[in-house]
């Protein structure tokens, strides 16, 4: 079980993104963050918004610098997701620890577009495919500000 406390694994699925060492959709990236898409989208526009230099797990360890940087790109993401798919509503989260949802000891975020008419998919289940979520990462990109 994921705990609210305790070490950072370098090689948790994150990090290994961040490195180059697994292939994501990448809708943006800076010196400090790199915005994905997620593989297992609760919607269509799902994007995952992470710190590139930080060992925070969680919110509850993440430095303040680090925090601003990533806010500042969810805000970024969030604009182009709406600019891009034109969804009625957006849902910003981030969970903490595996009671909250947590699957992942990187923090990030989760950008995801919502319509009335969709239903919102369960977290982390039903891998999209690779090539629509690249699609969706340059419809989105080409809309970040």
């Amino acid at each position: 079980m994921l705990e609210l406390d305790g070490a950072y694994d370098e090689n948790n699925i994150f990090a290994r993104v961040v490195r180059g060492e697994i292939p994501s959709a990448k809708v943006f990236e800076t010196e400090a963050v790199l915005a994905i898409m997620d593989v297992f989208p609760q919607a269509e526009g799902h994007v995952l918004v992470l710190h590139k230099r930080s060992r925070a797990r969680n919110i509850l360890d993440v430095e303040p610098q680090a925090l601003l940087e990533l806010t500042d790109a969810v805000q970024k993401a969030a604009r182009a997701v709406r600019a891009a798919l034109k969804p009625e509503g957006l849902v910003v989260t981030q969970f903490s620890g595996a009671a909250a949802g947590q699957s992942i000891a990187h923090l990030h975020f989760h950008v995801i577009p919502r319509w009335a008419d969709r239903p919102l998919g369960r977290h982390a289940e039903g891998m999209a495919d690779p090539e629509q979520l690249k699609a969706l990462a340059a419809r989105i990109a080409a809309e970040v500000r």
